[in-house]
């Protein structure tokens, strides 16, 4: 993760903090990435992709229902996926080839009566050293050995604290913060919960007054004029909590989803933090700390700003992301957008080596070189022999990984590995 910015006493900064996930540079270990915030650490890659796209490596197809994406530590990638309705699971598979190396269940699959309908496993597995945790689709949450994929401890949310989910089920991923595991059961005994990660004990339970639903999103961890939070985006709008206690520190209550999707992970630096909510817009506030307590100061709010699932990525003084039908570049601090373009229309994102690459909820990838300037694509490609959705209004919607010079790619229980490095 970056180094915290440490500032004078009069200076306010918000900046996505470590984890503590033991990782290289081009590591993967995590939900959008090492930090959290869609950026990879590498370099060496191709800055430009041929006519016909990267070189494809290998390809599996027995992955699962899911829109889990990839955590890469070494050469070893871990997935979820799931079966029927009984069974959300974890996979650890080896990068060289795809094949399977062990595969454990979590538990089944949750509000299987979902509508729209896409039951099946969301959460990225959160790798630490030589465990991981992943959080099944009904609340299963699991401490697993990277090695054997044997379980260590496990908690459910919902029966074990009253988790309340959406319609979608929990599609969290678990933050780790030193020895800490953050999650997010929802509802009104443990909107937001914090558990020692060796054992899975109980450190605090945030109560929130207004007893949230879980959301979709996952919670960062931000440190703004000195003072450490975690931000989670819930059904309700986007929290600041202290780490210590889980106390509430501020609440933004404009972020709520007129369809219930409050999805795209929230993205903080420069004491500021970003959020969006499908089908209301999108805003920031500036984090303000006096003596201690937190005040979040609306900066900007706009109908027309990034919200789409695949979530948004700050480069330099600028934020990009979709709506769901183009590609914005915005300056960060005041919502101003500067360009859009249809490009693939909407997308999910991660940012390595100068280029983002983008995975269209049509399943077409893309290269684009950020720029305030304008839209400047390096090439695209669909990758072969898609599989077909089971439901008319389910998208490609896994994020695209890029570790260790290879791009991941997921569509349903499909998964691409490509080469991107420089020839």
């Amino acid at each position: 993760m970056p180094t915290t910015n440490h500032c004078h006493s009069l200076c306010i900064a918000a900046t996505v903090t470590a984890s503590l996930v033991a990782a290289t540079a081009a590591d993967w270990p995590q939900w959008r990435g090492p930090h959290r915030n869609g950026h990879g650490q590498e370099s060496g890659l191709m800055q430009q992709w041929p006519a016909e796209g990267p070189k494809p490596l290998w390809r599996v197809d027995d992955l699962g229902k899911g829109y889990s994406t990839p955590s890469v530590v070494g050469q070893r990638l871990y997935v979820m996926g799931s079966t029927g309705i009984e069974s959300d699971y974890v996979t650890a598979r080896d990068t060289q080839n795809g094949k399977v190396i062990w595969t454990t269940p979590v538990g089944k699959v949750g509000n299987p009566d979902q509508k729209p309908s896409f039951p099946s496993a969301r959460s990225t597995p959160t790798v630490d050293g030589d465990v991981l945790y992943a959080l099944g689709s009904d609340g299963d949450l699991a401490c697993l050995e990277t090695a054997s994929g044997k379980i260590r401890w496990k908690r459910q949310l919902r029966s074990d604290f009253g988790g309340k989910p959406g319609i979608w089920a929990y599609a969290e991923s678990p933050l780790i913060d030193g020895d800490t595991l953050v999650c997010t059961p929802g509802g009104a005994t443990a909107t937001v919960l914090a558990l020692n990660k060796s054992t899975g004990e109980v450190r605090w339970k945030a109560a929130l007054p207004e007893a949230d639903e879980a959301g979709y999103a996952s919670a960062i961890l931000v440190e703004a004029g000195g003072v450490r939070q975690y931000v989670q985006l819930l059904q309700k709008g986007l929290v600041g909590l202290a780490p210590k206690s889980g106390e509430l520190l501020w609440r933004y209550d404009k972020l709520i989803s007129k369809y219930g999707a409050n999805i795209p992970t929230p993205v903080a630096d420069d004491g500021i933090v970003f959020g969006g909510a499908a089908g209301t817009g999108a805003g920031a506030v500036q984090l303000v700390v006096d003596g201690g307590r937190v005040e979040a100061k609306p900066l900007y709010f706009e109908s027309k700003l990034p919200t789409a699932i695949g979530g948004a990525i700050k480069i330099g003084t600028e934020l990009y992301g979709t709506t769901a039908q183009a590609l914005l570049c915005v300056d960060f601090k005041t919502g101003q957008v500067k360009w859009e373009e249809r490009a693939i229309g909407a997308a999910s994102l991660c940012f390595v080596d100068h280029r983002l690459y983008l995975h269209g909820e049509n399943g077409i990838a893309a290269l684009v070189e950020p720029s305030a300037e304008g839209y400047r694509e390096k090439g695209r490609f669909t990758p072969s022999d898609a599989p077909k959705h089971d439901q008319p209004m389910e998208k490609s919607w896994a994020y695209p990984v890029v570790s260790h010079g290879k791009l991941y790619l997921r569509d349903g229980g499909t998964l691409w590995c490509f080469d991107v490095r420089k020839s």
